[in-house]
């Protein structure tokens, strides 16, 4: 407790660290004012009821920051922007010049591919904000627009996304954190004091026990994800001696760390860019009238409303682009070559191809746990509520990974930063 508190006073005494939590504090009240100031032309009372029937919307307006629910002029959020960063983390697979500037031209080459990506969402953001307009104006929620304000609507919400995207990375620069995990993390938290009241206003003596019960496995899967969010295996590495001259170097021993679940919240996002694209698909070609799109649109949408059959494919795709993602990002060859030159073995494991083989097993067997636990973690919310019958009730989900995992985070970079100033 006593350590607690000389941290709390170093974090509110050193300007350098205050400084840095209010300029956090201050971009978020700039991002949640802009998240309450709505399009024109939005019929608030249709929006609501259709945001209550569509449960994949409802997951979509996590990433907007909860600007989504009540389409403010920063409705789309940061979605584009991670849209195009993942993009461009693949593009590195099938282009060696972008690996290349990626991993090997230092602190240069990361400011370039940046750039590139900031490049990459303005077209992204204009594509999705035509695609959820149309989607929205085909279902009554925005209506008696000209084709000019239609168009003013897109160029609104396209800046207002853009603007977000500076914000966010004005904050990772200048306060504490990713900045864009922290402006989702501020739309997640500044939406349960309204779920709360919905649940108090909701509020049945008879099933106590149920909510009771709820708030045990609340308790018990927070902790379940904070387990796995940090879980990790750590490989022990032995560096080899070398005598130079009259001195010997090498010789120490130190460890490998492989987490339990390296893709975080990025095949949840690969997931719902999958499951949206065909109904965004089908909203633009129903935008231009094109034959044949209404039954298939019917098709799509009976399925988003079926939660078993959404349920399922969502498990599915988060599992499948878990390995997808570990396997782009973490490459066994690469790192039994970098151990190799630099001297460092596997005790047990010879260098070279054998050590590949024996971190690519490994990498398998944890991300199969870690992919199997996001998936489950991510669907739960529909289990609890088809189960429960109350829609209030939803624990786990997307939200309460990247509140753990922001948190985490920030806790973290904090404690790192009163260490600096300790030392």
């Amino acid at each position: 407790m006593d350590t607690f508190i000389h941290k709390m006073k170093i974090i509110f005494t050193d300007e350098s660290i205050r400084n840095r939590v209010l300029f956090v504090l201050g971009a978020l009240v700039v991002f949640r004012v802009l998240a309450a100031v709505p399009i024109p032309g939005v019929d608030l009372l249709v929006l609501e009821e259709f945001f209550q029937n569509n449960e994949f919307l409802g997951l979509l307006n996590i990433f907007s920051g909860g600007g989504l629910a009540n389409l403010s002029i920063v409705m789309l959020g940061v979605g584009p922007f991670i849209t195009a960063s993942i993009i461009m983390q693949l593009m590195t697979v099938m282009s060696p010049r972008l690996k290349e500037i990626h991993t090997e031209e230092g602190e240069t080459g990361r400011a370039k591919f940046t750039q590139y990506s900031r490049m990459l969402t303005l077209p992204l953001a204009v594509l999705q904000a035509f695609g959820f307009l149309s989607l929205l104006q085909n279902q009554g929620v925005i209506a008696g627009l000209t084709t000019f304000e239609f168009i003013v609507n897109i160029i609104i919400v396209v800046a207002g996304s853009m603007l977000l995207m500076w914000v966010g990375e004005l904050v990772t620069e200048y306060g504490i954190g990713n900045g864009v995990s922290i402006i989702i993390f501020a739309g997640i938290v500044a939406g349960l004091p309204s779920t709360a009241t919905q649940l108090l206003y909701n509020f049945d003596t008879s099933q106590v026990p149920l909510y009771v019960g709820f708030l045990i496995a609340t308790l018990a899967i927070t902790y379940a994800v904070v387990v796995m969010t940090q879980a990790e295996r750590r490989v022990p590495v032995t560096y080899a001696k070398q005598v130079r001259g009259n001195k010997t170097y090498g010789g120490t021993t130190t460890y490998l760390p492989m987490r339990l679940n390296q893709a975080g919240v990025i095949p949840i996002i690969f997931a719902l860019s999958i499951l949206l694209f065909p109904q965004m698909v089908l909203n633009i070609l129903a935008s231009f009238n094109v034959s044949g799109v209404a039954g298939m649109s019917a098709a799509v949408e009976s399925f988003f409303q079926n939660q078993g059959m959404y349920a399922a494919a969502y498990f599915l795709l988060v599992l499948l682009f878990t390995f997808f993602y570990t396997a782009v990002t973490f490459e066994p060859d690469s790192v039994a070559k970098n151990l190799q030159r630099g001297g460092a073995f596997i005790p047990g494991v010879r260098p070279g191809t054998h050590t590949s083989e024996y971190l690519g097993n490994l990498v398998t067997r944890l991300t199969l746990v870690g992919a199997v636990f996001l998936a489950f973690v991510a669907v739960l919310p529909i289990g609890m509520q088809v189960l429960t019958g109350v829609t209030t009730l939803a624990i786990g989900g997307t939200a309460l990974l990247i509140a753990v995992s922001v948190v985490i985070d920030i806790v973290r970079r904090l404690d790192s930063q009163v260490s600096l100033r300790e030392y």
